[in-house]
């Protein structure tokens, strides 16, 4: 069985959302005030940057709207384009702000009589001074903490126990879509990465985010079949969806349920 090291080189990966990426550019200064422009009705903030390339182009993520132009493209020229994108401009910045939304609802309580989303399973983390580390009891988290502990050290050790469990469930996990492919990664590590739950690099390698460990145990056993199926197809053509097909029948499903998460680092969505 390939045993898992800290070490592997990200080439195909699972994310959640595929954000547009502007070229290669020189970003404005620190503190430069962002302009603004009416679009639809809605005065709306972005940032320029002059960039090495032949067309503008514009990029919405967390931090807003983003437009990359060549050094050659006046302000008008800009505005003019703004305007012509302006449906889909608006478009992207309220599912932004959805998800932005979605992330604050989700956004996990380290305290005690806080839930926790352990394999699809609700439990209620309590703190418990006579318990050495965590355990588990029933719906029950016990956390050996004393009475009033803040919420980073909280975190710190319930994460750590999670990470570990993450650990031994992809362990068991990992080798049954092992036979089932036929072949079986170089390597494999846990990841901690914000906006990739899986990602399987060039030499065989494969990384698994440890917060799979809140879902549901078919959740998991999807984004490992996904990062298997790379080994054979470095690529998201058909037959790279039908090597996951044979592995996990149920990839759709699963699939669509994972987009609904806003992150990584968030919990199993309402």
């Amino acid at each position: 069985m390939p045993k898992e090291t800290g070490r592997a080189l990200d080439s195909r990966q699972l994310s959640l959302f595929d954000n547009l990426r502007a070229d290669a550019a020189e970003v404005a200064p620190v503190g430069t005030p962002a302009r603004r422009v009416l679009l639809g009705g809605h005065p709306v903030a972005w940032e320029l940057r002059r960039a090495r390339r032949r067309t503008i182009g514009f990029m919405i993520d967390h931090r807003g709207l983003r437009v990359s132009a060549p050094r050659w493209v006046t302000l008008s020229e800009i505005e003019r384009a703004l305007v012509e994108k302006a449906d889909w401009i608006l478009r992207k910045l309220a599912e932004w702000r959805e998800h932005a939304a979605r992330r604050e609802r989700l956004a996990p309580r380290w305290e005690d009589g806080a839930p926790l989303r352990l394999l699809g399973r609700t439990l209620t983390m309590r703190i418990d001074a006579r318990v050495g580390g965590v355990a588990l009891a029933g719906e029950e988290l016990l956390v050996g903490l004393p009475a009033g502990a803040g919420p980073e050290q909280f975190r710190d050790i319930v994460q750590s126990w999670l990470q570990q469990r993450a650990r031994e469930v992809f362990a068991e996990r990992i080798p049954v879509f092992s036979e089932r492919l036929g072949r079986a990664p170089a390597r494999w590590t846990i990841s901690s990465a914000r906006t990739r739950w899986g990602s399987c690099s060039a030499d065989g390698s494969i990384r698994l985010n440890w917060r799979l460990v809140h879902f549901p145990l078919e959740i998991v056993d999807y984004v490992i079949a996904h990062e298997l199926a790379h080994l054979r197809e470095m690529n998201h053509s058909p037959r790279f969806w039908s090597t996951v097909g044979s592995l996990f029948p149920e990839f759709e499903r699963a699939r669509d349920w994972l987009k609904r998460i806003p992150d990584p680092e968030r919990g199993e969505p309402k």
